[in-house]
Protein backbone atom coordinates (compact mmCIF):
# COMPACT_ATOMS: atom_id res chain seq x y z
CA UNK A 1 0.00 0.00 0.00
CA UNK A 2 1.21 3.43 -1.01
CA UNK A 3 1.79 5.78 1.91
CA UNK A 4 -0.63 8.73 2.34
CA UNK A 5 -0.42 10.91 -0.56
CA UNK A 6 1.73 13.93 -0.95
CA UNK A 7 0.43 17.36 -2.94
CA UNK A 8 2.69 19.25 -4.85
CA UNK A 9 1.61 22.34 -6.89
CA UNK A 10 3.47 23.04 -9.43
CA UNK A 11 4.20 27.01 -9.56
CA UNK A 12 4.24 26.22 -13.84
CA UNK A 13 0.94 27.35 -13.58
CA UNK A 14 1.31 30.13 -11.46
CA UNK A 15 1.63 33.98 -12.14
CA UNK A 16 5.59 34.47 -12.32
CA UNK A 17 5.31 37.63 -11.13
CA UNK A 18 3.46 36.39 -8.43
CA UNK A 19 5.40 33.92 -6.92
CA UNK A 20 5.44 34.17 -3.10
CA UNK A 21 2.05 35.11 -3.46
CA UNK A 22 1.62 32.00 -5.57
CA UNK A 23 3.32 29.67 -2.71
CA UNK A 24 1.04 31.38 0.59
CA UNK A 25 -1.97 30.44 -1.64
CA UNK A 26 -1.23 27.05 -0.97
CA UNK A 27 -0.28 26.66 2.62
CA UNK A 28 -1.25 23.16 3.23
CA UNK A 29 0.61 21.75 0.51
CA UNK A 30 3.05 19.16 0.85
CA UNK A 31 5.84 20.22 -1.33
CA UNK A 32 5.86 23.03 -3.68
CA UNK A 33 7.10 21.64 -7.27
CA UNK A 34 9.32 24.11 -9.61
CA UNK A 35 10.28 23.50 -13.35
CA UNK A 36 13.76 24.13 -13.61
CA UNK A 37 13.81 24.61 -17.62
CA UNK A 38 17.05 25.70 -19.55
CA UNK A 39 15.92 25.26 -23.52
CA UNK A 40 18.30 22.56 -24.26
CA UNK A 41 16.78 19.53 -22.84
CA UNK A 42 13.24 20.84 -23.09
CA UNK A 43 12.13 23.19 -25.63
CA UNK A 44 11.12 25.90 -22.96
CA UNK A 45 12.62 28.04 -20.78
CA UNK A 46 11.34 29.02 -16.96
CA UNK A 47 13.25 29.68 -14.06
CA UNK A 48 16.85 28.54 -12.26
CA UNK A 49 18.63 28.99 -9.03
CA UNK A 50 18.17 32.54 -8.34
CA UNK A 51 14.42 32.01 -8.54
CA UNK A 52 14.67 29.23 -6.15
CA UNK A 53 16.87 31.03 -3.84
CA UNK A 54 13.97 33.45 -3.64
CA UNK A 55 11.31 31.13 -3.31
CA UNK A 56 13.18 29.41 -0.51
CA UNK A 57 13.36 32.71 1.34
CA UNK A 58 9.74 33.23 0.54
CA UNK A 59 8.21 29.89 1.76
CA UNK A 60 8.37 27.56 4.11
CA UNK A 61 7.01 24.70 2.25
CA UNK A 62 9.80 22.54 1.01
CA UNK A 63 10.68 22.64 -2.27
CA UNK A 64 10.81 19.99 -5.44
CA UNK A 65 13.07 21.10 -8.03
CA UNK A 66 12.31 19.06 -11.14
CA UNK A 67 15.39 19.96 -13.48
CA UNK A 68 14.91 19.43 -17.07
CA UNK A 69 18.31 20.84 -17.78
CA UNK A 70 21.15 19.42 -19.73
CA UNK A 71 24.35 18.30 -17.51
CA UNK A 72 22.43 17.91 -14.19
CA UNK A 73 25.66 15.96 -12.53
CA UNK A 74 27.45 20.03 -12.79
CA UNK A 75 24.12 21.81 -11.86
CA UNK A 76 22.11 19.93 -10.01
CA UNK A 77 24.48 19.66 -6.39
CA UNK A 78 23.56 23.67 -6.52
CA UNK A 79 19.99 22.81 -5.77
CA UNK A 80 20.38 21.32 -2.85
CA UNK A 81 22.89 23.11 -1.00
CA UNK A 82 20.54 26.41 -1.62
CA UNK A 83 18.23 24.21 0.35
CA UNK A 84 15.67 22.07 -1.91
CA UNK A 85 14.18 19.50 -0.29
CA UNK A 86 13.87 17.25 -3.08
CA UNK A 87 16.04 17.73 -6.71
CA UNK A 88 14.92 15.44 -9.63
CA UNK A 89 16.89 14.78 -12.64
CA UNK A 90 16.12 13.09 -15.34
CA UNK A 91 17.58 9.45 -16.32
CA UNK A 92 18.10 10.96 -19.92
CA UNK A 93 20.54 13.66 -19.13
CA UNK A 94 22.52 12.49 -16.11
CA UNK A 95 26.12 11.11 -17.40
CA UNK A 96 26.26 9.19 -14.36
CA UNK A 97 22.92 8.90 -12.10
CA UNK A 98 24.35 6.86 -9.44
CA UNK A 99 26.92 9.18 -8.43
CA UNK A 100 24.89 12.34 -8.98
CA UNK A 101 22.34 10.73 -6.61
CA UNK A 102 25.57 10.49 -4.23
CA UNK A 103 26.25 14.25 -5.08
CA UNK A 104 22.55 15.41 -4.32
CA UNK A 105 22.31 13.44 -1.25
CA UNK A 106 25.77 14.65 0.48
CA UNK A 107 23.68 18.51 0.22
CA UNK A 108 21.20 17.00 2.42
CA UNK A 109 18.39 16.85 -0.12
CA UNK A 110 16.53 14.04 -1.37
CA UNK A 111 17.49 12.63 -4.73
CA UNK A 112 15.10 11.94 -7.44
CA UNK A 113 15.08 10.24 -10.71
CA UNK A 114 12.80 11.51 -13.74
CA UNK A 115 11.97 9.68 -16.75
CA UNK A 116 10.05 10.24 -19.92
CA UNK A 117 6.61 8.89 -21.14
CA UNK A 118 8.75 7.10 -23.58
CA UNK A 119 11.83 5.87 -21.23
CA UNK A 120 11.52 2.54 -19.98
CA UNK A 121 11.96 1.75 -16.03
CA UNK A 122 14.13 -1.46 -16.23
CA UNK A 123 17.37 0.32 -16.91
CA UNK A 124 16.92 1.94 -14.06
CA UNK A 125 16.12 -0.51 -11.10
CA UNK A 126 19.27 -1.13 -9.86
CA UNK A 127 20.49 2.88 -9.90
CA UNK A 128 17.39 3.65 -8.38
CA UNK A 129 18.37 2.33 -5.07
CA UNK A 130 20.41 5.22 -4.47
CA UNK A 131 16.97 7.56 -4.99
CA UNK A 132 14.89 8.32 -2.81
CA UNK A 133 12.11 9.87 -5.31
CA UNK A 134 11.12 7.96 -8.62
CA UNK A 135 9.32 10.93 -11.27
CA UNK A 136 7.25 9.10 -13.78
CA UNK A 137 6.26 11.74 -16.01
CA UNK A 138 2.77 11.16 -17.65
CA UNK A 139 3.41 14.14 -19.92
CA UNK A 140 5.95 14.77 -21.91
CA UNK A 141 8.37 17.42 -20.02
CA UNK A 142 8.41 20.84 -21.35
CA UNK A 143 4.89 22.69 -20.81
CA UNK A 144 2.35 23.03 -18.47
CA UNK A 145 -1.32 21.61 -19.46
CA UNK A 146 -0.91 18.94 -21.25
CA UNK A 147 -3.05 16.10 -20.91
CA UNK A 148 -2.62 12.57 -18.44
CA UNK A 149 -1.23 10.04 -20.48
CA UNK A 150 -2.70 6.54 -18.72
CA UNK A 151 -0.20 4.33 -20.95
CA UNK A 152 2.88 5.28 -18.96
CA UNK A 153 0.86 3.47 -15.22
CA UNK A 154 2.22 0.16 -15.84
CA UNK A 155 5.36 1.91 -15.06
CA UNK A 156 4.34 2.82 -11.81
CA UNK A 157 2.71 -0.16 -10.95
CA UNK A 158 5.76 -2.08 -11.85
CA UNK A 159 7.88 0.92 -9.07
CA UNK A 160 5.42 0.37 -6.68
CA UNK A 161 5.62 -3.48 -6.85
CA UNK A 162 9.29 -3.15 -6.54
CA UNK A 163 8.97 -0.81 -3.35
CA UNK A 164 6.68 -3.50 -1.84
CA UNK A 165 8.95 -6.47 -2.40
CA UNK A 166 11.98 -4.50 -1.17
CA UNK A 167 13.98 -3.99 -4.28
CA UNK A 168 13.45 0.20 -3.78
CA UNK A 169 13.50 2.46 -1.18
CA UNK A 170 11.23 5.50 -2.70
CA UNK A 171 8.27 7.84 -3.26
CA UNK A 172 7.00 7.61 -6.57
CA UNK A 173 5.89 10.85 -7.84
CA UNK A 174 3.78 11.56 -11.09
CA UNK A 175 4.06 15.10 -13.02
CA UNK A 176 1.47 15.98 -15.81
CA UNK A 177 -2.04 16.61 -16.32
CA UNK A 178 -2.71 15.31 -12.31
CA UNK A 179 -6.38 16.90 -11.39
CA UNK A 180 -9.45 15.76 -9.63
CA UNK A 181 -10.54 13.47 -12.67
CA UNK A 182 -6.88 11.75 -13.20
CA UNK A 183 -5.28 11.26 -9.56
CA UNK A 184 -7.79 8.51 -8.73
CA UNK A 185 -5.76 6.02 -11.80
CA UNK A 186 -2.61 7.67 -10.54
CA UNK A 187 -3.03 6.64 -7.09
CA UNK A 188 -4.43 3.25 -7.38
CA UNK A 189 -1.43 2.48 -9.84
CA UNK A 190 0.89 2.68 -6.88
CA UNK A 191 1.43 6.68 -6.95
CA UNK A 192 2.17 9.25 -3.65
CA UNK A 193 3.37 12.46 -4.68
CA UNK A 194 1.26 13.94 -7.19
CA UNK A 195 2.33 17.24 -9.55
CA UNK A 196 -0.87 19.61 -10.00
CA UNK A 197 -0.31 22.69 -11.93
CA UNK A 198 -3.59 23.88 -13.41
CA UNK A 199 -5.71 22.18 -11.00
CA UNK A 200 -4.42 24.01 -8.15
CA UNK A 201 -3.83 27.62 -9.46
CA UNK A 202 -6.60 27.38 -12.22
CA UNK A 203 -9.00 26.97 -9.26
CA UNK A 204 -10.76 29.77 -6.92
CA UNK A 205 -9.43 28.66 -3.66
CA UNK A 206 -6.30 26.81 -4.38
CA UNK A 207 -5.51 25.99 -0.91
CA UNK A 208 -9.18 23.61 -1.21
CA UNK A 209 -8.30 21.89 -4.43
CA UNK A 210 -4.75 20.69 -2.65
CA UNK A 211 -7.20 19.30 0.13
CA UNK A 212 -9.37 17.76 -2.40
CA UNK A 213 -6.87 16.44 -4.87
CA UNK A 214 -5.27 14.75 -1.18
CA UNK A 215 -8.79 13.48 0.17
CA UNK A 216 -9.56 11.77 -3.88
CA UNK A 217 -5.72 10.20 -4.09
CA UNK A 218 -6.36 8.49 -0.23
CA UNK A 219 -9.87 7.42 -1.27
CA UNK A 220 -8.50 5.86 -4.49
CA UNK A 221 -5.29 4.77 -2.81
Amino acid sequence: MAPDPRIAPSILSADFARLAEAAAAVGGADWLHVDVMDNHFVPNLTLGLPVVRSLLAATGIPLDCHLMITDPDRWAPAYGEAGAHNVTVHAEAAADPAALARDLRATGALAGLAIKPGTPLEPYLEVLRGYDTLLVMTVEPGFGGQEFRSEVLPKVREARRRVESGHLTLAIEVDGGINADTIAAAAEAGADVFVAGSAVYAADDPARAVADLRDRARKAA
